[in-house]
């Protein structure tokens, strides 16, 4: 369903459970970033009253996540650490088209956002499948159906906002690129490490 072009290898997960404070922390400013990103977009594009009140939901959601994690985190008796960066994420935002339309440009920051979202979501799904922690598995499993669900919200603005760029193709793009990059990734606790 996500198109991706490379699956995580299952045993990602066990490096995330190896040192579950990191994954936790790197997990919750992932959520926190997500939201960031989501306000972004609404204060750029807020002419488009459905993108506003969509991703409104959507950077509530993502604190409520974030809040989710804290909590988990403080459960366990580790602290949240501090923010790192995302270096799959920032190589990411490298591919984003800059030298176009203000449509194109709007049109790849949804792209951008699809594609964080659906690897995340591969990575959750990785995570309930695998993770020896009962109550871990299900959190993932239940964050997994919500970053789907954020995917395709802004997969589909990025259709419907299109007026000059062919979103299939460029899609296409974006998992071609992103297909190569991750072959980078999957070998460090983090999210898209």
């Amino acid at each position: 369903m996500l198109g991706l072009k490379l699956l995580t290898d299952p045993r990602w997960a066990n490096i995330a459970e190896s040192n579950l404070e990191e994954i936790l922390t790197d997990h919750a400013w992932c959520e926190q970033k997500a939201a960031s990103n989501a306000i972004s977009l609404i204060m750029y594009n807020s002419e488009y009253e459905d993108l506003v009140h969509e991703l409104t939901a959507i950077a509530i959601e993502e604190m409520q996540h974030f809040q989710m994690v804290i909590d988990i985190i403080k459960e366990r008796g580790f602290s949240l650490g501090k923010e790192r960066k995302d270096d799959y994420v920032g190589k990411l935002m490298k591919f984003n088209k800059k030298d176009g339309s203000r449509n194109m440009a709007f049109i790849d920051r949804l792209l951008f956002a699809a594609m964080i979202e659906a690897r995340s979501c591969e990575r959750f799904r990785v995570l309930s499948q695998n993770l020896k922690d009962e109550k871990l598995s299900k959190f993932y499993y239940d964050l997994m159906v919500s970053e789907a669900n954020h995917y395709t919200t802004f997969l589909n603005f990025a259709r419907k906002y299109s007026t000059d760029v062919d979103v299939d193709k460029r899609w296409k793009e974006w998992l071609d690129f992103e297909g190569d990059l991750i072959q980078s990734y999957g070998n460090k606790e983090h999210i898209h490490g």
